[in-house]
């Protein structure tokens, strides 16, 4: 399988998507949108499920998020573009993945079939990852309605979920690392970030689409639990 860095996406020119009949304008231009991506011809030859497998080698290349980790916990899994770079960078971690829909396996990798709001999920995860976690990363977005203020608030509710768990299962010096939407994470979480972790930056890697509202909150240098198992 070949790799790439991801120099030379620079495309050869447009491809022209060819009409249906019951094919929506919409359909007609997310089609050509994705033919037209450097980033999904990338992925294509690199044998990657997503684009989104870019994000990750590109949030990891600045802020060195899977040096030497040992345990992965990947939320909002599938199509498993994220699992593929962790397992490809650090292919000794144990690595367990979690999402609604369902991901093809992932050799080395254990991927669970559920909804992460689910009161079962986190102590699934935990069992199957089998020991603290150095990295938790979340790719999860709820579905949106086309209103602004609902969406920021639903996406924000699994950011937030994600965090909590985050700060179950990481050791200290691990980093959390979640997709959120235009804007950032709210004052509220990024309060509670600071106060858990020694450095909080949001990023928007050059993957993400231009017209894209999506960023990500990275947080890294985890402080560490109270003696009573729980995080400051």
């Amino acid at each position: 399988m070949s790799r790439t860095t991801g120099r030379g996406r620079g495309g050869t020119g447009k491809q022209r998507v060819k009409t249906a009949r019951r094919r929506s304008a919409a359909s007609t231009r997310w089609l050509q949108r994705q033919l037209d991506d450097p980033y999904v011809k990338a992925a294509k030859a690199d044998g990657y499920r997503s684009r989104a497998a870019y994000k990750l080698l590109e949030l990891d290349e600045r802020f060195d998020l899977l040096k030497g980790v040992k345990g992965v916990v990947d939320l909002g899994v599938a199509p498993g573009g994220w699992t593929q770079v962790v397992r490809q960078k650090c292919p000794n971690a144990r690595v367990v993945g979690i999402d609604l829909l369902p991901t093809d396996p992932i050799e080395g990798a254990t991927l669970l079939e559920m909804d992460f709001m689910d009161d079962s999920a986190p102590a699934m995860l935990k069992d199957a990852l089998g020991g603290p976690a150095d990295l938790v990363i979340s790719d999860m977005a709820a579905n949106t309605i086309g209103h602004k203020q609902t969406d920021h608030l639903r996406t924000m509710g699994l950011v937030e979920a994600g965090l909590d768990f985050a700060l179950e299962v990481l050791e200290p010096g691990g980093a959390f690392v979640a997709k959120v939407l235009a804007g950032g994470a709210d004052k509220a979480l990024v309060t509670q970030l600071n106060r858990n972790f020694d450095s909080v930056k949001h990023a928007k890697p050059p993957a993400s689409r231009k017209g894209s509202s999506e960023w990500y909150v990275v947080a890294k240098g985890f402080r560490g639990r109270d003696r009573e198992g729980d995080a400051d």
